[in-house]
C-alpha cells in the first residue's frame, strides 16, 4: 500500500509518498481502508519534530479519518466489513490503510461523506468539551472565539451558537470574517486593527467577552484577556501564532477571570466518561443534521504537501483534508 511516511524529522516538502506493506491485523485492533484524512496544525508539527511529544521514526502523519473497515480481529465485535467508520487515532492516517484500536473508531452517521467524517473529530469534540465542560458556557453567554476561521475555530463558532451564546468572531481578514458569520457568528472582529476591543466593548455594551476561545496564543491572547468579562472563562487550546503568552497575575485578579487548560490528548484519559458524553452529544446533532461540520479545502493523495502548506497560511478557511482514495 502507499502512505506518507516520515523516516527524520524535516520539512514537509521534504516527505514522500512510499510503498509499505499492509497493516497486519493483532487483537483488539480493526482494519480501515482510509478514503480521507484530516491535516491539522499538529500533525505540521509533529512531522518536524516540534510537537511537544515526539512520535517514533519512522511514522505516518494523520490522526484523523474516515473510511470502511476492511477486516476486524477475532475477538471485536460490532464493525463487519463494509462499515463506514470514522477514527482518531495519534498517528498513520494518512495512508490506504490504517490499523487502529476498536475503542478509537466509531459507525459514521448516515450521510456524512468521509471528507466531512475525517475534518470532524479534533475541532468538534475539542470545541464541544471546551465550552461546555470547562468554560461551562450559558445560553445568553457571549463567545469571542480567536481565529475564527480556522478549523478549531470555525467549530466553537458553530457549537457556540448551539449551545446559546452570542458570539463573535475575531479573524486578520473580511473573508475570514465572513466566513464565521456564514456558519453562525453574530458579528465579525478586526483584531488586526488598533481599536478592536473598544468595538468588542461596544458591541457588549461595556461587558465584555463570558467565554474566551483561544487556539491563536501571542498578543492576541493577552489583549483579549483585558476584555474579559467578570467571572469571565479564558480558554487556552493552543498556540497557532507559535508564541506562548505570559500573563501577569494582577489580571486575572482585576478582571476575576480565570485562565482555563484544554488539552485534546489528555481528555479519554483523565475524563473518559465526560468524554463519551460529549462525543454522544456530537453525534447526536450529526445525525440530525443538526450541524454540518465544516470541511475547508480538499486535496488529492499526491498533493498532501499542498494541504500542509494551504493549513499554515493566514489564508486557510476551515480544516484541509487530503482524499485518499
Amino acid at each position: 500500500m502507499k502512505a506518507v511516511v516520515v523516516e527524520h524529522y524535516d520539512r514537509i516538502e521534504n516527505i514522500t509518498i512510499k510503498d509499505v506493506a499492509k497493516p497486519d491485523l493483532s487483537p483488539g485492533l480493526v482494519r480501515v481502508r482510509v478514503q480521507a484524512a484530516a491535516v491539522g496544525f499538529v500533525d505540521g508539527l509533529k512531522v518536524q519534530g516540534l510537537y511537544q511529544t515526539k512520535d517514533p521514526l519512522p511514522f505516518t502523519p494523520g490522526s484523523e479519518f474516515a473510511g470502511v473497515v476492511d477486516e476486524v480481529a477475532s475477538d471485536v465485535d460490532g464493525f463487519a466489513p463494509g462499515t463506514p467508520v470514522i477514527g482518531m487515532v495519534r498517528n498513520g492516517g494518512l495512508a490506504e490503510y490504517i490499523c487502529a484500536p476498536a475503542a478509537d473508531l466509531f459507525v459514521t452517521p448516515n450521510g456524512i461523506e468521509p471528507e466531512m467524517g475525517a475534518s470532524f473529530f479534533a475541532n468538534y469534540l475539542t470545541a464541544l468539551y471546551a465550552l461546555s465542560a470547562r468554560g461551562k458556557l450559558r445560553s445568553g453567554e457571549t463567545l469571542l472565539v480567536l481565529g475564527a476561521a480556522g478549523g478549531v475555530g470555525i467549530a466553537a463558532v458553530q457549537v457556540g451558537k448551539l449551545l446559546g451564546a452570542r458570539v463573535f468572531a475575531a479573524a486578520s481578514t473580511e473573508e475570514k470574517r465572513q466566513f464565521a458569520i456564514r456558519f453562525g457568528a453574530d458579528a465579525g472582529l478586526d483584531y488586526t486593527r488598533e481599536g478592536w476591543r473598544d468595538e468588542l466593548k461596544e458591541l457588549t455594551d461595556g461587558h465584555g467577552a463570558d467565554v474566551i476561545y483561544d487556539p491563536v496564543g501571542g498578543d492576541l491572547s493577552l489583549q483579549a484577556f483585558r476584555s474579559i468579562a467578570w467571572n469571565g472563562r479564558h480558554l487556552v487550546i493552543g498556540f497557532a501564532s507559535g508564541t506562548i503568552p505570559a500573563l501577569r497575575f494582577n489580571l486575572p485578579l482585576l478582571k476575576g477571570g480565570a485562565l482555563l487548560g484544554v488539552d485534546l490528548a489528555q481528555i479519554g484519559r483523565r475524563e473518559p466518561e465526560v468524554r463519551d458524553r460529549v462525543i454522544a452529544q456530537l453525534f447526536t446533532w450529526l445525525s440530525s443534521k443538526t450541524f454540518v461540520p465544516v470541511v475547508g479545502k480538499v486535496f488529492a493523495f499526491d498533493r498532501f504537501h499542498e494541504a500542509f502548506a494551504a493549513m499554515t497560511t493566514r489564508t486557510a478557511l476551515g480544516k484541509m483534508v487530503v482524499r485518499i482514495d
